[in-house]
């Protein structure tokens, strides 16, 4: 091993406390700097992520520090109810109404008992099947033309249960008129 020869930096008081030639001893009260930045920073994510949720998900939240638009409720226009058609003989054969009865219920022969009940009282019923499913709690009349909502109106009131449905006409192709029975109905107690 060389001898060097000593100088001034070989001999570090003991009582310095340092490590390294550029670091000192800490300050008192420099932490809460660092705590201060990093409690803000997580203020700062923790709100920015509230706004930016409440208008991706369009959900108010009710912080006061977000602006609610407020919309004004619309006003709804009272819809024109059609007279139901309580006599179906009535009915223009020009409009070509054709009833279909489904039966939505475990009961066998529902449709028929129904079809039947309703052609006895002059209603056009064309096609009598079951439903798709089986576990269809209300009875609807459907109807795809607003013009024949005089014809729904009038079989709910001849069925004495249902309610009447507008539906696009691709959800009952080629007929103007459905009655899906449902459990709610009690057969037959049918009026003309």
């Amino acid at each position: 091993m060389a001898n060097y020869p000593k100088d001034r930096f070989d001999d570090i008081p003991e009582d310095l406390a340092r490590v390294g030639a550029h670091r000192g001893p800490q300050k008192k009260g420099r932490g809460w700097i660092g705590f201060a930045w990093a409690l803000l920073a997580t203020g700062v994510l923790i709100f920015g992520g509230l706004f930016a949720i409440s208008k991706i998900l369009d959900i108010n939240l009710d912080l006061p520090f977000i602006p609610v638009a407020v919309t004004p409720t619309p006003t709804p226009t009272p819809t024109p109810t059609a007279t139901p058609i309580t006599d179906p003989t009535t009915i223009d054969a020009a409009r070509n109404i054709i009833v279909t009865v489904l039966n939505g219920t475990e009961t066998l022969g529902l449709e028929n008992t129904v079809g039947d009940a309703l052609a006895a009282s002059g209603w056009p019923i064309g096609t009598r099947a079951n439903a798709s499913e089986k576990n269809i709690t209300e009875t609807f009349v459907y109807y795809s033309d607003p013009a024949n909502e005089d014809v729904a109106r009038g079989l709910s009131l001849a069925l004495g249960i249902g309610t009447i449905r507008l539906v696009d006409a691709s959800a009952f192709p080629g007929v103007p008129v459905t009655v899906v029975l449902g459990s709610d109905y009690q057969a037959p107690t049918l009026g003309g």
